[in-house]
């Protein structure tokens, strides 16, 4: 991911509504630090551009015709693209929105939410930072299933549950850090230990396996 102080975030826009993805792409091109390097509504459109872009953000809408979010999120991994992915919908059912996270997405958005928003949204999973509300992981939670049962002989620490509740409400490592009332580096060598411990390099992708493995302990 680029240091944003220093170069900008290229993103994504895929999104099957002409107006909503131009008047977004718009919006977002005044924000500092941002470069909409493309938008387009289909996904091999999407995919024809990932082959020829280096792109940080996909902004991904869910409902996209003939197709939907999943198929994207297939094809692009299937084709190597390693960014990160922020699903900007009108609405996603309990289903569709637990295989997303299982997924990797970093974060479900919805479109009734402000501009302002959406850029710190951006501006949070970029930074590594999972965006999902409470009432979507609680969704993600009940939809998933039971467990596997070798899950329930790797237990976290303290500590670590601590931390991973955390990081499930979206927190920075700064807010971690002030929330238990332990140094920031702390928090930092926590989530490493955790990381470690479910075979992960990056807090989405320790949302999924978490939700996959570990719900018997959130």
């Amino acid at each position: 991911m680029p240091d944003t102080a220093d170069k900008a975030v290229r993103i994504l826009l895929l999104d099957d509504h002409a107006l909503f993805r131009e008047s977004v792409s718009r919006l977002l091109s005044a924000e500092p630090g941002f470069d909409v390097a493309a938008h387009c509504g289909t996904i091999a459109e999407a995919l024809e551009i990932l082959r020829r872009q280096s792109i940080d953000v996909v902004l991904l809408d869910f409902d996209l015709g003939d197709s939907d979010g999943r198929e994207f999120l297939r094809l692009a991994k299937k084709q190597g693209f390693k960014g990160r992915v922020l699903v900007v919908t009108a609405g996603v059912d309990a289903g569709a929105a637990t295989e997303l996270i299982r997924s990797g997405i970093s974060g479900i958005f919805r479109k009734h939410d402000s501009a302002a928003l959406l850029a710190q949204g951006i501006r949070d999973v970029v930074a590594g930072k999972v965006w999902l509300d409470q009432e979507q992981l609680q969704i993600a939670l009940r939809s998933a299933g039971a467990p596997p049962q070798e899950s329930r002989t790797r237990r976290f620490t303290q500590r670590e549950h601590q931390v991973l509740s955390c990081v499930f409400e979206g927190l920075a490592n700064k807010q971690i850090a002030g929330r238990l009332g332990v140094s920031e580096s702390s928090v930092k060598a926590t989530l490493q230990q955790l990381f470690s411990k479910t075979g992960v390099r990056m807090r989405s992708q320790l949302v999924r396996i978490v939700l996959e493995q570990y719900r018997d302990q959130l």
